[in-house]
């Protein structure tokens, strides 16, 4: 049993820390919770920040993990735009930078990540931009539809999952794009060469300019404003607005002066917990963006960046606080909406991972399902325009099911009668 008199800190504001600061109040947890965020907002949910929001089609108050009451309803003390600048493991406290000590009998770092940032020339002037916290769609909003009333160029540098779904906001608003990528395709990461083409077709229909095979070096401007992109292979492309969308770090610099066990950026990055989300000291626990799980279904370390392992490894951490026994072995997933286009992504098969891509529906039309094979074995499933089929791909995967590749692309054969 935990005891009343305990105090359970929280440190990251975001939804992983939200949901975590829920589940204690949920599994009956009766001592003290405390959430420190350095952002002066509520927790909030990330995905609408590249989609409904940032369209203008979802209002603020949308955007919430919770009502701003519920956190004084469920006894949750908040601590909004301050930040923990130390955690002294031995004394069993987190040191705020207000000069503020709180004692801790149990941690959890849901300290998510932050954009990575270009490292070029002209990087300083007003109109480059990053897409991670509401402060940052709230201005790139405004600056969506100031493009499109004028006819604007936005250059986004990096065609992964945040510089499509700004291209395609920014279209939709009507301002001119230019994505400039150093692979071959866009997502080709994720999603390697084969499905990646799709999203190249797709954003090209709606009037996208690419620019594969290079990287940002210089952005010029005039009087602190954006004139134009330059690439390392010697193109300038107009531009009044730049956004970088090259990816986020985790934030471990809070774990690593505490002297936390952290996995090499190489292989990831983050910091390294255990299937329970323990870090290596017992009473620190990691959630969400910044942890690296030791997956027992993947059997290697993952750090997912996305919308689902926030929202499960949130609770799944509090339980392990309170001493439950606890697995975290979810399937990652994730889900994108681009134009008229939904999908959602189930799995691991980053390029390396895999020999086979095979193709269930019309990938023409944009209603199929890609599943990502690895000795016969189903490592991944992606289902666009296709719905209600998640949970299959998921069991398919979690099974490690191999079933036979002519009847996994007929589309007439019922996908679960492939489960055994």
């Amino acid at each position: 049993m935990v005891d009343a008199d305990q105090t359970f800190v929280i440190v990251g504001g975001g939804l992983a820390g939200a949901k975590a600061a829920e589940t204690l109040r949920a599994e009956g947890f009766t001592g003290r919770v405390i959430l420190i965020g350095d952002e002066r907002d509520h927790p909030y949910e990330r995905p609408p920040l590249s989609k409904g929001y940032l369209l203008g089609k979802e209002d603020r108050d949308s955007v919430y993990v919770h009502e701003p009451s519920w956190y004084a309803q469920a006894d949750v003390e908040l601590h909004l735009g301050q930040t923990v600048v130390a955690i002294d493991r031995a004394a069993h406290t987190v040191r705020l930078g207000d000069g503020t000590v709180v004692r801790y009998d149990k941690l959890l770092l849901a300290t998510g990540a932050e954009p990575r940032r270009l490292d070029v020339p002209g990087t300083g002037l007003a109109g480059v931009h990053h897409l991670r916290r509401l402060a940052h769609a709230d201005r790139l909003r405004h600056v969506l539809a100031a493009l499109g009333r004028d006819n604007g160029h936005l250059v986004i540098a990096g065609a992964g999952w945040i510089g499509l779904e700004v291209a395609a906001a920014a279209r939709e608003y009507g301002a001119e794009v230019t994505v400039v990528e150093p692979e071959p395709t866009p997502l080709h990461a994720v999603l390697g060469p084969e499905v990646g083409q799709m999203f190249t077709d797709l954003h090209a229909e709606h009037g996208v300019r690419f620019h594969f095979g290079a990287r940002l070096t210089e952005i010029t401007g005039q009087d602190g404003m954006v004139l134009a992109a330059r690439t390392d292979d010697g193109e300038e492309h107009p531009a009044h607005d730049v956004l970088a969308a090259i990816g986020a770090a985790p934030r471990t610099a809070l774990a690593e002066s505490a002297g936390l066990a952290l996995v090499d950026r190489a292989e990831g990055g983050g910091v390294a917990v255990d299937a329970s989300l323990r870090t290596s000291d017992p009473d620190v626990f990691a959630a969400g963006d910044v942890a690296a799980v030791r997956h027992p279904l993947f059997g290697t370390r993952l750090r997912v960046e996305h919308w689902a392992n926030a929202l499960n490894g949130g609770p799944a951490a509090a339980r392990a606080m309170l001493g439950q026994d606890v697995t975290y072995d979810r399937v990652p997933y994730f889900f994108s909406d681009q134009y008229d286009v939904g999908l959602e992504y189930s799995g691991w098969a980053p390029p390396g991972t895999y020999d086979q891509v095979v193709v269930r529906g019309d990938a023409g039309k944009r209603e199929f399902i890609a599943f990502w094979l690895g000795e016969g074995q189903v490592l991944a499933g992606m289902n666009v325009n296709v719905w209600d089929v998640t949970e299959t791909i998921q069991t398919l995967i979690r099974t490690e099911a191999r079933p036979d590749p002519e009847a996994l692309s007929d589309p007439t054969r019922p996908l679960e009668s492939l489960l055994g």
